[in-house]
């Protein structure tokens, strides 16, 4: 069955402009707090971890590791009907944030996923010029 309605986007606001630009390139942008140098995600105009505090942009690793996932049977949307099934997991950076992503380049079968799987990114450009952060095993 083919949809033809389009996926929702990610809306980039001003403070998550530079992770949006980095995943165009092929590159994942964290804020660092510049007080204790920990990192947050999402982006944001504060630095959650020193309230007041200032925020660096760093380039992070890429490695990742499963945090947890599930197997999405029934689409959410329209538009991800095509896609079923599909993985969607929280994996964590090596840099200690947690992202909501996908897991791709997989069989959508719980013997091939892990908890602390370790994962490295995959860029999905896109024809809107968006691109989205996935993961694939290593």
């Amino acid at each position: 069955m083919t949809d033809s309605t389009p996926k929702p986007l990610p809306i980039p606001q001003p403070e998550s402009e530079r992770y949006w630009e980095g995943l165009k390139n092929e590159e994942i942008w964290l804020q660092r707090s510049k007080v204790s140098g920990q990192f947050q995600f999402f982006p944001r105009g504060i630095s959650i971890n020193d309230p007041g505090g200032e925020t660096e942009w760093v380039k992070a690793s890429g490695n990742a590791k499963i945090f947890t996932y599930a197997i999405v049977y029934a689409a959410p949307h329209p538009a991800f009907i095509d896609d079923l099934p599909y993985i969607t997991a929280l994996v964590e950076l090596e840099e200690g944030v947690i992202v909501a992503t996908n897991i791709v380049g997989v069989d959508p079968e719980p013997e091939n996923l892990a908890i602390g799987m370790s994962l490295k990114p995959v860029f999905e450009h896109g024809e809107s010029g968006h691109t989205l952060l996935k993961f694939t095993p290593v």
